[in-house]
């Protein structure tokens, strides 16, 4: 699994939201996007590292960052996670995987012995132009949203 690399451009891509809306990163042009890959909406670890961002989003918001959170769940399962967890950002359902092909966050994977594809735990910093400006690859689901506020910080 190779997945993008600073300085690369970021996949043009449209989605489905929680609301069953279409989004795509155009609509962010000339903004910083926080493209995140999650695994599995409402699992443990998946729940700390939204709810971390969730609570940092004024932050965040100063900082001129949009948080867009991807995963291959169904848009009713998304909005169930939003709701269940009062998430204040956009998640998008990318059930046949093709956004996280595109960034290459899919593939391999092992879980209590077994292996399977899915995805990779990986956040992408996405500059006004579009282009690939940080990879958080190396963090725990707790400290995600700090990771993240760190980098920003030193802009």
């Amino acid at each position: 699994m190779t997945y993008l690399q600073e300085g690369s451009q970021a996949p043009a891509f449209t989605l489905c939201d929680q609301n069953g809306q279409n989004v795509s990163l155009s609509d962010f042009s000339g903004k910083k996007v926080l493209v995140y890959f999650y695994p599995k909406a409402m699992t443990p670890g998946c729940k700390v590292q939204a709810c971390g961002l969730r609570d940092s989003r004024a932050e965040l918001e100063k900082l001129g960052v949009v948080v867009l959170g991807i995963s291959p769940d169904p848009v009713a399962r998304l909005k169930k996670f939003e709701e269940k967890d009062e998430l204040n950002f956009t998640l998008l359902s990318d059930k046949d995987h093709a956004v996280a092909d595109a960034f290459g966050v899919w593939g391999p994977k092992k879980f209590m012995g077994k292996e399977y594809d899915g995805i990779h735990r990986i956040s992408f910093l996405i500059d006004e132009a579009g282009t690939v400006a940080r990879v958080f690859n190396k963090f725990k689901t707790k400290d995600h949203h700090e990771v993240v506020l760190e980098h920003l910080k030193q802009l």
